[in-house]
């Protein structure tokens, strides 16, 4: 007998909750915010919309099928079952951070705040969960294929993001590094920089739409299903052993973007999930470029 389906919802903790925990009431948390200026109402607020939205997505669950609730921070140790449908209930960023862990798993993005936020990834109303959940685990039913990213280490790490990688030193050191390109006569260049950072069409709304403004909006920004990347490495330094002349890029559908360490640790995370990072070190080399799998995103 087959499983019945189970709507996993993600979520993330409101910044009221945040508050609350920090200063152990509502009221010590309104006196902070109020000797800097801000009313706890604005934020309480926001977090009674967000309890709402939950409580109407799980309203919205059918009888038969199982459920199961996760938060953002718990990702990383959250066992995902094939026949899960994801709902991710907040942000656009939540679906980003969601998008790394589910696979080829439906994915439908609640905003729970229309008008605040863009509103890119999560594309519907708390109103819609019922309808959509009925046609999601039809294998026609309409959905985005969005594009992501992925890095992998010589000793088989592997990370997978929807928006961008970021391979580079953790705090505000500087990353030192040999960069390589697939498809270049194997050009090589011995970099220390902030940072590489590589992007899809999606995260072309964001961190990575920004870095290409700065560079003065040269080419053609990708879109969110192709199957390109841009890559951009971050205040890079010349020096008598380091260059600049690698410094941004395409990378097509089967091209690679290679970096070798050159320095005691680096790092790569995907969309912003620094507690979920790969640890680089010394001559480790992480290549970086489209992924074979896709994010269903629900429409």
């Amino acid at each position: 007998m087959s499983l019945a389906p189970r709507a996993v919802v993600v979520h993330r903790t409101t910044e009221y909750e945040e508050l609350v925990a920090r200063h152990g009431t509502h009221g010590q948390a309104a006196f902070f915010l109020a000797s800097r200026g801000r009313d706890i109402a604005e934020v309480a607020e926001r977090h009674h919309r967000m309890r709402r939205a939950l409580a109407e997505v799980a309203a919205a669950v059918p009888l038969n099928w199982r459920r199961a609730q996760v938060e953002r921070a718990d990702l990383d140790r959250f066992l995902f079952a094939p026949q899960d449908v994801v709902i991710a209930v907040g942000q656009d960023g939540l679906v980003a951070n969601v998008a790394q862990y589910v696979g080829a798993r439906p994915v439908i993005g609640v905003d729970t705040d229309p008008g605040r936020h863009p509103g890119v990834l999560v594309r519907h109303r708390p109103a819609d969960v019922a309808r959509l959940l009925s046609v999601t685990l039809d294998a026609r039913a309409d959905a985005d294929e969005l594009t992501m990213v992925e890095a992998v280490t010589d000793d088989a790490q592997r990370l997978v993001a929807l928006n961008e990688i970021y391979v580079g030193a953790a705090g505000h050191r500087t990353a030192r590094y040999l960069l390589g390109l697939d498809g270049d006569g194997g050009a090589v260049e011995a970099q220390a920089s902030s940072g590489v950072l590589i992007g899809t069409g999606t995260g072309a709304t964001g961190w990575i739409r920004s870095v290409w403004q700065e560079r003065g909006g040269a080419g053609r920004l990708p879109g969110p299903t192709d199957e390109r990347l841009l890559w951009f490495v971050r205040e890079a330094w010349p020096s008598p052993v380091t260059g600049t002349r690698l410094s941004a890029g395409e990378l097509a559908a089967t091209a690679r973007l290679s970096l070798t360490v050159e320095s005691e640790r680096l790092v790569a995370f995907g969309d912003g999930m620094e507690a979920d990072s790969l640890e680089l070190t010394w001559g480790q080399t992480i290549r970086v470029g489209v992924c074979a799998e896709r994010l269903r995103l629900i429409v």
